[in-house]
């Protein structure tokens, strides 16, 4: 693969990722994955056109990481909330004999609720953000490393700029509105810079000199 093609594909998946969080658009996160595919396939080509394997292999691990911890931190979630669910159920309905099929004819009874019968649900839902936070740190340090060896290969220093966001993104994701918005926008730079690429000038080469 040219390239050409590769400078396209890692642009219009980036775009996508880009267009993919607004609203009307985004179709259950369809858009994102088609740009994330695509963005991948380009640093695999490009990492082979520039022989340097770091530039895949981390924006590799850095995916690995985010889905490992993605479906580390449901668990956790859900273990916790599964584990607290019981007590729960036994507190707002006071006459239930454990039988789940008994549940729909019961009253729940509400005023025996307090703040220590809801804080199992807060810790675990606190738990899950936590470690998904952390591993989402971890992922944008390698796509970072990945961005910053493109930018050292390709020249075009707006990939490490987008790297370099994305991290502060990720640390600041905690923050909501700040974090996700860096991050948004290291998308949008990512395509820019993948539209900059521009393929390397052959270099003439010096023909012998002619026997005196």
């Amino acid at each position: 693969m040219s390239i050409e093609t590769s400078k396209i594909l890692g642009g219009v998946g980036a775009l996508l990722m880009f267009i993919g969080i607004m609203p009307y658009i985004n179709y259950f996160g369809a858009i994102e994955l088609v740009g994330l595919v695509l963005v991948m396939v380009a640093l695999y080509n490009l990492a082979s056109h520039y022989r340097e394997g770091g530039i895949f292999n981390s924006a590799l691990y850095g995916l690995i990481m985010g889905i490992v911890g993605g479906v580390i931190s449901i668990a956790a979630l859900v273990i916790m909330v599964l584990t607290s669910l019981t007590d729960f159920l036994h507190t707002i309905f006071p006459d239930w004999n454990g039988d789940w099929r008994a549940l729909s004819g019961l009253t729940p009874n509400l005023s025996n609720l307090s703040l220590d019968n809801i804080m199992p649900f807060v810790t675990g839902i606190i738990a899950g953000f936590i470690i998904l936070w952390v591993f989402v740190i971890i992922a944008a340090f390698f796509i970072r490393r990945s961005l910053v060896t493109l930018s050292a290969k390709s020249g075009v220093g707006l990939f490490s700029t987008a790297g370099l966001l994305l991290l502060i993104g990720a640390v600041l994701i905690i923050l909501f509105g700040v974090g996700l918005i860096l991050i948004w926008i290291s998308a949008l730079l990512l395509a820019i810079a993948f539209f900059r690429i521009r393929p390397q000038q052959t270099q003439p080469t010096t023909s012998a000199a002619a026997p005196t």
